[in-house]
């Protein structure tokens, strides 16, 4: 009896999985089935032409009976499945590193010339904040979020790119401008430009800025360098303030016409250097400049002027985001945040203009540069400019509104002034 047994169960499975050639299953052209339902229709065809063992069929058949009137070819085609078939929830995607994040959206704003952000899910843990800076956040697990847009660059014809420290660990680049017409009988003055970045955002090579610094360049008539310096948290601060005063030592290697960069020793007037930048590239600006005040500079080197456009110093209540990303620093009176008496005394130039905007939290901060500078018996002379209707920096952003324009020719008058001293 066991044998017997045995062999109806060989045959039961034959019968049951086995179809004759020329018997195909004949599809339903009117509709489509699922896998499930096909193979349960299949079961019911058997099932009807072949004799089986009820107690094994019973079952199979009722299921696939309630399947198929639950699921007829007139009810939506998309079954629920049983609990064994039904898709599992996939994991969370990790969150993206810095650099990644940073890839996709500069790819994002190519194709759509507009920011946009992947968001990812992850688990509360992983994206629990543990500090939040007007410019980036700080997670639990050490991740860091920049909250900026990096948007696109369209060069325009008068533009390169130079590479002015090529150390692995500590590179420093800059995106150089030339005046559309400049005068070929008289070399060009030199602006070294520092942008704005809350030292951890924006780029030098940015659509806003290279169109900022190229339209100084044009209406100044100036060779303009634009330096791209470290940022939070790739390279944390003190390092862009040594990568702005490693770019003017740059400069300064194309006296005597023999510098790495053909332009710099064919067109630049080196007696003529400024040292500009707006937000955070005021404050290197003038970090560069009190450099200058301490070092003696080659022969036929001279940096004449600062311009300082909304910059950003401490003391206001908003120094919290640099002294968290500062390695080295020594509290709320560091000098790079607050400048020191000494350091305006001996500032490095003859001139110095200051921006600062009606509508911007940093107006006071540009102010009291200016009063310090006045009381610190520095020998040169200053200007405050205050632009009407602007915010931060909305100059950059907002390029053809008035007020904009109104601080590009301060600019250019400030660098072409008639009574300089030479």
């Amino acid at each position: 009896m066991a044998t017997a047994r045995c062999s109806s169960s060989i045959l039961l499975r034959t019968k049951t999985t086995l179809r004759p050639a020329s018997a195909p299953h004949q599809q339903n052209p009117s509709s489509t089935y699922t896998s499930i339902i096909q193979h349960s229709r299949n079961l019911i065809s058997t099932a009807t032409n072949k004799t089986i063992h009820t107690t094994t069929m019973a079952s199979t058949a009722r299921w696939s009976t309630s399947l198929l009137n639950k699921y007829s070819v007139l009810r939506p085609r998309t079954p629920i499945l049983p609990p064994a078939l039904a898709p599992q929830p996939q994991p969370p995607l990790s969150t993206y590193s810095t650099t990644v994040h940073h890839s996709i959206s500069r790819s994002t704003a190519t194709i759509k010339k507009k920011h946009a952000t992947r968001r990812v899910e992850a688990t509360m843990e992983e994206k629990e904040v543990s500090l939040e800076f007007p410019f980036f956040r700080v997670y639990k697990d050490g991740g860091v979020e920049s909250l900026h847009s990096t948007p696109v660059f369209y060069p325009p014809c008068d533009v390169k790119d130079a590479v002015i420290s090529s150390d692995a660990c500590a590179p420093v680049t800059a995106r150089i401008f030339l005046p559309k017409t400049p005068n070929p009988n008289n070399k060009l003055p030199v602006l070294l430009f520092f942008h704005d970045s809350g030292f951890c955002a924006s780029s030098a090579f940015t659509e806003e800025y290279s169109n900022h610094v190229a339209a100084i360049a044009n209406e100044a008539k100036v060779l303009a360098i634009s330096v791209e310096y470290a940022k939070f948290p790739a390279r944390s601060p003190p390092e862009c303030y040594e990568d702005a005063w490693r770019s003017l030592e740059w400069v300064v290697l194309h006296k005597g016409g023999d510098g790495p960069e053909p332009w710099l020793n064919e067109l630049a007037d080196l007696q003529r250097v400024f040292i500009a930048g707006s937000g955070t590239g005021g404050n290197l600006s003038h970090w560069v400049a009190s450099l200058v005040g301490k070092t003696v500079l080659p022969r036929g080197v001279s940096v004449e002027g600062s311009i300082l456009v909304h910059p950003f110093f401490g003391g206001i209540g908003d120094d919290d985001q640099w002294l968290f990303m500062c390695k080295e620093k020594n509290g709320p009176e560091d000098p790079r945040l607050k400048p020191r008496a000494e350091d305006l005394q001996s500032l490095g130039c003859k001139r110095v203009l200051v921006c600062v905007a009606e509508k911007d939290p940093l107006l006071v901060a540009g102010r009291n540069y200016v009063t310090a500078l006045k009381k610190s018996g520095w020998s040169g002379s200053v200007e405050l400019v205050e632009n009407q209707g602007l915010g931060h920096c909305e100059h950059v952003y907002k390029p053809y509104e008035d007020s904009s324009r109104e601080v590009l020719k301060k600019i250019a008058s400030f660098i072409n002034e008639k009574n300089c001293c030479c």
